[in-house]
């Protein structure tokens, strides 16, 4: 039986959440190990709870989609409160971080309303 071919805002909103989603993985590498270090870099496995959901955007599971749209507002608000709290290259690093949030929060949520608006009956 052949797959069937998703709705091309499945695959773009899948590839922006999949790219945000790493993207935030990096920044907060580089962010807590090289560009403005808070400490003995033990700030950096913050990242640990974005690396477990990687597979499964990868493996296109809805369940996982719907969930990263919840996990990353804890990230956003770190963003927030270091944006307004913290000077310099830190405060700068949480406006990046703020807009990658926003970012992979809206591809997650556009992701899981264009598949299941492609899965229902044609009917509804």
């Amino acid at each position: 039986m052949p797959a069937m071919s998703s709705p091309p805002v499945v695959d773009a909103t899948r590839t922006l959440a999949v790219g945000s989603l790493l993207a935030l993985i990096v920044l907060g590498l580089l962010w807590e190990l090289r560009l403005a270090p808070t400490g003995s870099g033990m700030l950096a496995l913050k990242v640990l709870p974005l690396a477990v959901p990687l597979a499964g955007l990868l493996k296109r599971r809805l369940y996982t989609y719907r969930w990263v749209s919840l996990l990353v507002w804890l990230y956003f608000t770190e963003g927030v409160v270091r944006a307004f709290g913290d000077g310099g290259l830190s405060a700068k690093l949480a406006m990046i971080e703020i807009a990658l949030c926003l970012l992979l929060f809206g591809a997650c949520a556009l992701h899981v309303r264009a598949r299941l608006k492609a899965a229902a009956p044609a009917g509804s």
